[in-house]
């Protein structure tokens, strides 16, 4: 029987400018694909700008403010990374309080890339097995992380899972890990 995700809803957080698109858009249409509903949250409702590296892509809407939404209206939430999506959300008390609820109510969190930076800032990273892009690795053991180099690390500890993965090449992995984590629940 395939994994579904039917009358599930994601939060996809990021940005308002900086997202890497497809750590955004493969993720997305999975959990279509799975039969969920994503739903693109950000620090503010309007347009968000995805970049192709250091290069601008496609916009793209968000209907919701983290400020104005919780945890509980979701069943997981999706961190895409690009390396100014993170750093822009970790210094807004909002976007950080939003991904740590995510860790409070046990509910499952998936981070790509440079993603886990958020994550840092929200203190749920201590004592958690994780993968990230490279460059990440230094920060997350010094925020008390046990850091591994794989394609995707699934770590359950206390009441939610956290998955992770490296970089774009890890998609295919991440995106099937993410369904499969999701439509398990807590």
């Amino acid at each position: 029987m395939p994994t579904t995700l039917q009358g599930k809803r994601i939060a996809f957080l990021v940005a308002p400018e900086g997202v890497e698109q497809v750590e955004l858009t493969e993720p997305w249409k999975a959990i279509e694909q799975a039969g969920g509903t994503p739903e693109l949250v950000s620090t503010e409702v309007g347009k968000i700008q995805a970049f192709n590296h250091l290069e601008k892509a496609d916009t793209f809407e968000a209907d919701k403010a983290a400020d104005r939404v919780t945890a509980s209206e979701y069943d997981g939430l999706v961190l895409p990374g690009g390396v100014a999506n993170p750093d822009f959300l970790r210094g807004h008390a909002s976007a950080v309080q939003f991904t740590r609820s995510f860790f409070d109510s046990g509910r499952p969190v998936a981070a790509i890339c440079h993603a886990p930076w958020t994550m840092i800032d929200a203190d749920v990273v201590r004592g958690r097995m994780i993968t990230s892009w490279p460059s990440l690795r230094t920060d997350l053991v010094n925020a008390g992380a046990n850091w591994v180099d794989e394609e995707v690390v699934v770590c359950s500890r206390g009441p939610n899972t956290l998955v992770s993965s490296r970089k774009p090449d890890d998609l295919p992995a991440f995106c099937n890990t993410v369904v499969v984590t999701f439509a398990a629940g807590r």
